[in-house]
């Protein structure tokens, strides 16, 4: 019988979103085929503290599986590893971290110094992925259509906000979008439809991070050409070197975008209709456009491209499709987009895990090709 492979699986974080890291956690533990895998749950509190097995167990509350692995294995497991400490050593880690320090390359860079393997984008494609500005400079080099934006400082927003304003206005029209450029979940975010609103909006997304992203917003209120609101469209990428592309899915949010309380709030009405209704033609554009988006921003693993498309234009034109932004680690409940569009391609969640994780070690494998040393 082959030996089984020991899955390290993280989730909390210091993160605002660490409550959609315990879900996705969860649904991973409980879905994850034990017969394939020891499976060691490392937890890391709010405060920044990683958590033994049981006290893990507890931060998960009540969705937690009934059945999970007893260890004293914690975040020290990660440096057991690294030492090849056979007692408490890990195969591979799967961070199911969402937002700051946990999405962001910063893990992932300790997991690199341990030198094991871990699913999801290596230290730059993360950070490529969580910063929304520097995400923005990689698709524009690689020439993927993007909304018009501004990127601005806190410290310049708070030198003198209304030169800050003054900036935005010269080279954007309302109704805009303004996001903290680090954070995702759409935590932050607010849509601006006059200047009264552009302060508030400014001040929120300042409290999340040091560079604010403004972008223009796509749908028929700031063009008389168009009618109605942009849609919202998603596509799963997965792989590494050679990635492939889901169906495309859309999101009819409830609200005027699809916000954190449109994603995760249980009175949300907000529908995901998979596959999307569309030409072939648009739905083999969005797909190609996610491919080099996830290559422009050198991603492995995973990752959700979101997309946003005109509404209905007055003259019959072809709506536009502009790439809003990449995520490298999706939410994944049974139930987040991300999941299902894979499940809608026919890949089922158990059979997306181990995908996942045998990407991880392919990865990994690849590396060790790279030499590190001039040699003797």
């Amino acid at each position: 019988m082959a030996k089984k492979l020991r899955v390290g699986i993280v989730f909390g974080g210091k993160s605002g979103e660490h409550e959609v890291s315990l879900r996705s956690a969860a649904s991973i533990l409980n879905a994850i085929d034990r017969k394939k895998y020891d499976v060691v749950p490392i937890g890391i509190s709010k405060e920044g503290r990683w958590l033994q097995s049981e006290e893990a167990q507890q931060l998960l509350g009540s969705g937690a599986p009934k059945k999970i692995n007893a260890t004293n294995s914690t975040g020290l497991s990660i440096h057991a590893a690294a030492a090849g400490t056979e007692a408490a050593k890990l195969d591979v880690i799967f961070p199911v971290l969402h937002g700051t320090f946990g999405e962001d390359g910063t893990i992932q860079g300790l997991f690199e110094l341990a030198d094991i393997a871990y699913v999801g984008s290596g230290v730059l494609g993360s950070s490529a992925g969580m910063d929304k500005d520097a995400m923005k400079r990689m698709f524009a080099a690689s020439k993927l259509p993007m909304v018009k934006h501004v990127t601005l400082l806190r410290s310049e927003w708070k030198k003198s906000a209304k030169k800050c304003v003054a900036q935005i206005e010269a080279a954007l029209k309302y109704p805009l979008f303004v996001k903290p450029a680090n954070l995702g979940s759409s935590v932050g975010i607010s849509k601006v439809k006059t200047r009264k609103d552009l302060a508030p909006a400014m001040d929120l997304a300042a409290q999340f991070d040091r560079k604010i992203v403004i972008e223009q917003g796509v749908g028929g209120a700031g063009n008389a050409r168009l009618t109605g609101k942009a849609r919202e469209l998603e596509v799963a990428v997965l792989g590494n070197d050679f990635p492939e592309a889901s169906v495309v899915g859309e999101i009819v949010p409830d609200r005027e975008f699809y916000d954190y309380e449109s994603k995760y709030d249980a009175s949300s009405t907000s529908e995901p209709v998979i596959p999307a209704k569309m030409t072939r033609e648009q739905s083999k554009q969005i797909r190609e456009m996610a491919i080099r988006a996830f290559q422009a921003c050198d991603c492995s693993g995973l990752a959700r491209v979101d997309f946003l498309m005109e509404p209905a234009s007055k003259s019959g034109r072809a709506p536009r499709i502009y790439l809003n932004e990449i995520n490298t680690m999706p939410g994944f409940t049974s139930i987040s987009m991300y999941p299902k569009l894979w499940e809608a391609s026919g890949v089922g969640y158990s059979q997306l895990i181990d995908r996942l994780i045998t990407l991880a070690l392919e990865r990994h494998a690849e590396k060790k090709q790279t030499s590190f040393t001039r040699g003797a």
